[in-house]
């Protein structure tokens, strides 16, 4: 059965290049010019991933955003959007998009994050009881085992449902374990902003959202410990 991608976007043009492409590789796609009529096709259709504009008429994509999530709708989020702002961008991850990507695009990086983020999610709500047997690239970290390969982690072998920001953030501090990283040095590695400067409140939100996913009490984390004043590591 095809995946189906919602495209939520108000300029015609960018709406069917996007359904041109995304037609050629399989995919079947729903549109929306404005936000009202993509949230109410989101919670109605329950796509495979929503490509979502920020800027739109009726509602813009944070409200869409916004909303979807407090629907309890897991549903993979990439935001578009032509303006570059960081608080933007910190924005929309912090009200759960998924990935972000910035107008004009590569049609080849769209497709490939369209594709990654899919995937992922079939994974995750798929996900075995039990992790599957080892690999040569899986990381074994005492009751955490990450799968790369699958874009997974496991807690006490049981699959734990991670947006993909939350699955890049743990997955950089278990590869170096021990090793303390600044906010700013996370929005670098783990958000791609090279030489980041500014807000960095995106980082704390993503930690406390994955400790309350991953940590047995948030509010006393054993595997994402804070250093106070210098930034968080990965207590193997």
């Amino acid at each position: 059965m095809s995946k189906r991608i919602l495209i939520v976007e108000d300029e015609k043009n960018i709406v069917d290049i996007l359904s041109f492409n995304l037609g050629k590789e399989g995919y079947e796609t729903l549109e929306a010019y404005d936000g009202e009529a993509g949230l109410q096709l989101a919670l109605e259709q329950n796509p495979d991933l929503i490509l979502l504009d920020l800027m739109l008429p009726k509602m813009d994509g944070f409200d869409v955003c916004r909303n979807l999530r407090k629907e309890n709708r897991s549903t993979p989020v990439i935001m578009l959007t032509a303006r570059e702002e960081e608080t933007d961008k910190v924005l929309g991850l912090e009200l759960g998009a998924d990935d972000y990507i910035t107008k004009p695009f590569s049609m080849r990086e769209l497709l490939a994050r369209v594709k990654a983020n899919i995937r992922r999610n079939e994974m995750v709500n798929g996900a075995p009881v039990s992790a599957p047997a080892a690999t040569g690239s899986r990381m074994e970290l005492g009751r955490i085992t990450i799968d790369p390969d699958q874009m997974m982690v496991y807690k006490d072998g049981r699959a734990l449902d991670l947006t993909q920001r939350e699955y890049e953030l743990i997955k950089f501090l278990a590869a170096q374990p021990g090793k303390v990283f600044s906010r700013e040095a996370l929005m670098e590695h783990v958000w791609n902003y090279e030489g980041y400067v500014g807000d960095v409140r995106a980082v704390d939100v993503a930690v406390r959202r994955l400790r309350e996913k991953v940590e047995d009490d948030p509010a006393s984390p054993q595997f994402v410990v804070t250093r106070r004043g210098l930034g968080y590591y990965f207590n193997a």
